[in-house]
C-alpha cells in the first residue's frame, strides 16, 4: 500500500469560482489532477485530501464536488478546510458518501494498512500573519483539543507496528518552524509523518521539512504543480 496526498483542490461543480483566476497554472487543473491520479494509485493505495475540497456552500453542492471523484483509484480520506462550508455534519456527510472508498475525518482516525490515519482542521497558529487575538487564540486551543480526541481514537486502534499519520488544513506552524500546540501533539504522539495545505502563491513554506523527527508536507495542489504527492 502506498500513501499520497493532495489537498485544496477547490471544486467548483455547482459554483461560480473558476480557479483560473489565480493564474493560467489552475486552468483545468481538477483534469491534471485527474491524470496524474489514474498514472500512480492503484486500488489497495489511499489518497490523504486535507481539505478545502469544494467552494459550494450547501452540503448538496459540496457532495456534488466529492461525487466527481468517484471511480478514482484508492481509499480517499478527508479533512475539512476553512472553505469548506458545505461541511456541515460529519454523520450527514457520511451517510451521503458515494461508497465505502470516500473517509471523511473529524476529530478522529482511520485505518489504512499499517497506518493510522488522524486528522482535524486546525487553525491559524500564534506568531502566524493571519492570527489576529484572542479570537483566534481561542479556536487554535479548541482546535487543539480536537486532535487530543483524534488522538484518543488512535490509541484505541492502534496496534504493534502502526504508524500514525496526521492531517491538517492550516499550517501546523509558521515557516519559521516555531513550536506550537499542533507540532507537540505530533511529537508527543509519536505522529511520523502529517500533511497540510491551505498556504498558495508566494507565501513561503517548503514543500517538505523536518521538525524534531516528524516529517511535513505541504499538499496544496497548486504548490506540487496539480500532482499528487507520494508520502509513504
Amino acid at each position: 500500500m502506498d500513501i499520497y496526498a493532495v489537498s485544496d483542490l477547490h471544486l467548483s461543480g455547482r459554483a461560480d469560482k473558476p480557479m483560473n483566476v489565480f493564474g493560467e497554472g489552475w486552468e483545468g487543473h481538477f483534469e491534471k489532477i485527474k491524470k496524474d491520479w489514474k498514472e500512480k494509485v492503484k486500488a489497495e493505495d489511499a489518497v490523504l485530501i486535507a481539505g478545502d475540497i469544494s467552494w459550494g456552500m450547501r452540503l448538496e453542492d459540496g457532495m456534488y464536488d466529492v461525487r466527481s471523484l468517484q471511480g478514482l483509484p484508492g481509499t480517499k480520506i478527508f479533512i475539512r478546510g476553512n472553505h469548506d462550508y458545505w461541511w456541515n455534519g460529519i454523520t450527514k456527510i457520511r451517510a451521503l458518501a458515494p461508497d465505502g472508498s470516500f473517509v471523511f475525518l473529524q476529530n478522529d482516525c482511520v485505518r489504512a494498512g499499517r497506518y493510522i490515519v488522524v486528522g482535524s482542521r486546525g487553525w491559524v497558529c500564534p506568531e502566524s500573519n493571519e492570527f489576529g487575538g484572542e479570537e483566534d487564540e481561542k479556536i487554535y486551543r479548541r482546535e487543539a483539543e480536537r486532535f487530543r480526541l483524534a488522538f484518543a481514537a488512535a490509541e484505541k486502534e492502534r496496534r504493534a507496528g502502526d504508524e500514525l499519520i496526521a492531517m491538517i488544513h492550516y499550517p501546523p506552524f509558521t515557516a519559521r518552524k516555531e513550536d506550537t500546540l499542533f507540532s507537540r501533539l505530533f511529537e508527543e504522539h509519536g505522529v511520523g509523518t502529517v500533511v497540510f495545505g491551505h498556504v498558495h502563491g508566494s507565501f513561503y513554506y517548503p514543500p517538505e521539512c523536518e521538525k524534531n523527527g516528524v516529517k511535513y508536507y505541504l499538499t496544496s495542489c497548486d504548490k506540487l504543480g496539480f500532482r499528487l504527492k507520494k508520502i509513504l
